[in-house]
């Protein structure tokens, strides 16, 4: 019998579709908002005085944050800031890719219309020896899931 092993989390990439990066584009230390909830919503009934009713609504999906040591010139750091300077706003798909031993895809999240709403650098420390860190905030619509 086969034991499974989960997959780990550290083998992954990130491909903002349109955008010519070069390969650099799609190395990040973290990436995290892939969630989707289900908002309710909650009424009151007549004569019942126990509990609220709770229907269902329009499924919310959190903000897509990129986080990666500091890119001087690239085309996604171009596109964030023409999008969030500029308000010049191109949505694009993004493909976060989850890969297995042999750099193959696990799973991909198709990100729906995603375009940049936040950037921000790490505080710089003269005390302390590490890397300058950006990280990259997205808006999209929606996502699905292929599992390769």
């Amino acid at each position: 019998m086969a034991q499974f092993l989960p997959p780990v989390g550290f083998h992954f990439k990130v491909e903002v579709l349109g955008l010519d990066s070069g390969g650099n584009d799609s190395r990040f230390s973290e990436v995290s908002g892939l969630s989707v909830e289900t908002v309710t919503e909650e009424y009151a009934e007549g004569g019942e005085n126990r509990f609220a009713q709770k229907y269902p609504g329009p499924s919310r999906y959190a903000e897509l944050v990129l986080k990666r040591g500091m890119q001087v010139s690239s085309a996604l750091a171009d596109w964030m800031s023409k999008s969030i300077r500029e308000l010049d706003i191109h949505p694009k798909n993004v493909d976060v890719v989850l890969l297995n031993q042999n750099h193959e895809p696990l799973i991909t999240w198709h990100l729906v219309n995603a375009y940049p709403t936040k950037w921000t650098v790490s505080d710089f420390n003269a005390n302390q020896n590490e890397i300058v860190v950006e990280t990259l905030q997205m808006y999209y619509q929606y996502f699905t899931i292929d599992k390769s």
